[in-house]
């Protein structure tokens, strides 16, 4: 694709994401409905969750189902930051958690998320380099186990309210009385699809490059890429930390959505929930995992009002769905101009082979 493409592309994005943010939040915002905005907000995070995990578990063939430890890492490195470092970094954030504009919060979002990102990358790195040599069941047996321990970790650091959920922290103001420093709300709609947008071009971008061929050979055939000269370990290792990064940058997102962070957030079946997400969005296939992510996300929703039976019918439409596409939504290839002239082509040919035409 043209750079010119390219660059026009992510204006154009970009434009349509600030308009979002100006019509919601700004002086001129329109009514909107908090549940929506909610569900919106953790379509762009699952977005980053699966298309990050994709990276591992679709380009190089590996399975992990760790990567909630991560996400964890990356919201209480984010949030402990932007809290105990307040009067010393960002004092223009007001205290009391409530948002704040989108250029108001641009610096210390930016920080806090690179913060938390590198902090989970540093992780991923220190994991991936020893456990990465194992693959399949042994792999997944890891990276599980790592889960935990960050977890139980976590639970245990009273700066942070681990055991409960953090919230703040009490400091002592000029008059001697103690005041509370919420966790500020920096995230909005634009941050979270802005990061999800660019999870999404990197992975394109490394998928259809030459490190991209290397990351899909191991996946293909580990002992042929080896006996090809490729370093197989570097190249796990690189993608399980480049996907522990933006892992960790869509956690430092959600701790600064929620107005207090709780371990209940980083259960086991939240990992589950994102390693669907890239098994029915389809193997290595980036827009399969995002429609994946979006439709798992919202289909919960949509069921609420068959109330207890949803729990019921969600899960059976995975089953059937699995059955009846096992390779995944689009499989391993991505949507196109030439997959949707084919997808035409198919149903064209479908019609045209109905009985009684002629």
């Amino acid at each position: 694709m043209p750079l010119w493409k390219r660059i026009g592309g992510i204006a154009l994005v970009f434009g349509l994401l600030l308009l979002v943010d100006h019509l919601l939040y700004g002086p001129s915002r329109v009514a909107h409905d908090q549940y929506k905005e909610d569900v919106l907000i953790r379509c762009g995070l699952a977005i980053i969750l699966a298309v990050s995990l994709n990276i591992v578990n679709g380009f190089t063939g590996q399975f992990s189902l760790g990567h909630i430890g991560f996400y964890m890492v990356g919201a209480y490195v984010g949030a402990a930051l932007s809290t105990y470092g307040h009067a010393h970094l960002f004092p223009q954030l007001p205290t009391d958690g409530s948002p704040v504009s989108l250029w108001t919060s641009a610096l210390p979002v930016l920080s806090v998320s690179m913060a938390g990102g590198l902090a989970a990358a540093a992780i991923g790195f220190v994991v991936g380099l020893p456990s990465l040599r194992l693959r399949g069941d042994y792999l997944a047996i890891i990276t599980l186990g790592f889960a935990q321990i960050i977890l139980v970790i976590i639970r245990n650091i009273k700066a942070v309210d681990g055991a409960t959920s953090f919230t703040g922290l009490p400091v002592a103001s000029q008059d001697q009385s103690l005041a509370h420093v919420a966790t500020p709300h920096l995230t909005s709609l634009f941050w979270v699809f802005a990061v999800a947008a660019l999870v999404i071009w990197v992975a394109y971008s490394l998928r259809f490059s030459v490190h991209g061929l290397a990351f899909l050979a191991v996946r293909e055939d580990e002992i042929a890429a080896e006996a090809m000269g490729i370093n197989t370990t570097r190249y796990k290792v690189l993608a399980f930390v480049l996907s522990a990064f933006f892992t960790g940058v869509a956690g430092a997102l959600f701790a600064h959505y929620q107005s207090s962070l709780s371990n209940e957030s980083f259960r086991f079946e939240r990992s589950i929930d994102v390693v669907v997400m890239v098994v029915l969005g389809g193997l290595g296939s980036i827009s399969g995992v995002t429609i994946a992510a979006v439709l798992l996300t919202i289909l919960p929703e949509a069921l609420r009002p068959i109330a207890q039976y949803r729990l019921v019918v969600y899960p059976l439409l995975l089953v059937i769905l699995m059955l009846t596409r096992p390779q995944g939504i689009f499989g391993r290839e991505e949507i196109s101009r030439a997959w949707l002239r084919g997808q035409w082509t198919s149903i064209g040919g479908w019609f045209s082979r109905r009985p009684g035409r002629v």
